[in-house]
This record gives C-alpha cells, sequence and structure tokens, in this order.
C-alpha cells in the first residue's frame, strides 16, 4: 500500500540527507572518505531504524535524499529501502561503485524518483584500477552505459589524484558513452585518503550541517559525510527531527564555520556529494 504524503506544520530543517549505509565495499579505493572495503561491515542500524529514518526525512520535507557507503547495494534491505522511501514520494540518489548491479537493482534504478552517481578515474583500465585496488574499470564502464541506454539520470565525478592522471580522456570517454553530468573533483583529505592525518575540520567546505545531515551505519548523525567524528546524536535513542534542531547540531556547525569559512562551497548549489556544482565528493 502507497503513503500519503505526512503532514508538516514547521519550518522544514533539512534538504539533503545522506543515508550512509553500510562500510561494506568490493572496492578498497585508496581514497575512500570512510575506509570502506571488502571487510567492512553493515553497522548496527536494523531495518526498521532506518524505515524510522526514511519515515523522519519525509515528515521533514527533506529534499535530496542520498543513499551511500560502502557500496549501500550490498546492504541486505537496500531495494526495501529505496521503496519505502520512493513511496514516501522521496527523490533518492544511488551512489554506486556500479561494479555488479544485479537484475533487480536495474529495476529499481528505473523507478521514477530515482537517479544514480558513480566514480570514474580514468579511461585507461589500469589508472583507474589503481586507485580501485581492483580490476573494476571494465565493469563499471560499462555499467555506466548501461544506465546511459536505460535512460538513468546519472552523474560521474572523476576524482583527480595527480598530475599524471587521464582526467580529460576520462571527460570524454564518458562523453562518448553519453554522460552529460561530469564533474571533476579531487582527492579530499579523509579516511584513507587522509594518509592517516587527523580529519581537521578546515578542510570542509564550511556549509555543512547548513540543512543538511548525514546518518552512519551505526545510527550517528553528523553535518555531512564528510565529518563523521563530529556525532551529534543517535537516531538510535533519539528522533531525527531533535537531533538536527538541537545545540549540539548547531555547535558543531559554529565550529566547522570557524574551521572552513563559508566562501569554499557555493551556497546555492546543491551539495551533494559529488554534484557539479559542488565540491562535496565524498568518493574522493
Amino acid at each position: 500500500m502507497t503513503a500519503t504524503p505526512l503532514e508538516q506544520t514547521t519550518t522544514p530543517t533539512l534538504d539533503t540527507l545522506w543515508l550512509d549505509l553500510t562500510r561494506k565495499c568490493q572496492l578498497a579505493c585508496t581514497h575512500c572518505y570512510n575506509d570502506s572495503g571488502p571487510n567492512g561491515e553493515h553497522g548496527t542500524m536494523t531495518r526498521n531504524d532506518w524505515f524510522r529514518v526514511i519515515y523522519d526525512a519525509a515528515a521533514l520535507r527533506v529534499s535530496r535524499l542520498q543513499i551511500i557507503g560502502g557500496e549501500p547495494t550490498t546492504h541486505p534491505d537496500f531495494a526495501e529501502l529505496v521503496d519505502h522511501a520512493l513511496n514516501r514520494w522521496l527523490t533518492v540518489e544511488v551512489f554506486s561503485n556500479l561494479v555488479h548491479v544485479s537484475p533487480k537493482c536495474w529495476e529499481l534504478f528505473q523507478r521514477k524518483g530515482v537517479s544514480l552517481a558513480t566514480s570514474y578515474y580514468s579511461d585507461d583500465a589500469n589508472q583507474h584500477n589503481a586507485m580501485t585496488n581492483r580490476r573494476s574499470h571494465g565493469r563499471t564502464r560499462a555499467n555506466i552505459a548501461k544506465a546511459v541506454k536505460l535512460g538513468i539520470p546519472l552523474r560521474v565525478g572523476i576524482i583527480a589524484a595527480d598530475d599524471g592522471q587521464r582526467v580529460d580522456e576520462a571527460w570524454r570517454d564518458l562523453e562518448s558513452l553519453g554522460v552529460t553530468r561530469i564533474h571533476v573533483d579531487h582527492v579530499r583529505p579523509f579516511g584513507r585518503g587522509s594518509h592517516g592525518e587527523e580529519p581537521d575540520a578546515s578542510h570542509l567546505c564550511g556549509q555543512c550541517g547548513a540543512g543538511k545531515a548525514s546518518i552512519d551505519p551505526h545510527g550517528a548523525v553528523s553535518p555531512c559525510v564528510f565529518s563523521t567524528w563530529l556525532s551529534v546524536g543517535n537516531v538510535q535513542d533519539t528522533p531525527l527531527r531533535a537531533i538536527v534542531a538541537g545545540t549540539e547540531m548547531d555547535q558543531a556547525n559554529a565550529s566547522i564555520r570557524e574551521a572552513a569559512g563559508t566562501g569554499l562551497c557555493d551556497p546555492d548549489g546543491e551539495c551533494s556529494p559529488g554534484y557539479p556544482d559542488s565540491g562535496c565528493s565524498p568518493r574522493s
């Protein structure tokens, strides 16, 4: 049964929400912002916990819901969570590595309200695979082409790690496949991309938490997917609405702005990881 729209009597407090489902991923990218990989886990959030978060997101009139990881499609409840969100009139973007896409996922990706995002590193397979630490180039490229052929809305971020990377060639390769939404970003110093350095808020864009929030596999809420060390509450014991409107979120936002300023990101752009108008790209 399809749900009916939820009544909202207060001003919405969120326009972007990341559901960071899992730390499990087929790849082991050298620059992964949250250290995901083949040995990653799905965390302590249950199916019902995620369902409740999605229900709360609908009540808050969230404009953009992005499901990310790790590789979100590896989560056992992934398809049900997307379906649950769509049934509550939420638009969903799935950030996938597109290494393996099951027939069920292809059907899901073609539903109205769903779009895809992925990362690409080079037209050269060896250069691309060096970034992912797996022989992933052929599968990702083929599935990018398939998504375009099926008419699935898709955007691709080219993550530039060094000056020798074939970024221009990668861009032209993507265009040859029919991709129209392409963005170039650089490696961000978080997770494996930090090379062991402690997380530093000065590397954030400064717009984190301004109508945005991220929830990790254990229910911890942070201002964005890059700022997970700045946990401001947990949805397993506190409603999402209370967390995003709470003093801890305000304090985290203030500390980010003090460290990063507010001029590093277009406040009118969509701060969605890897979005063409944004410097935020969690695959970097």
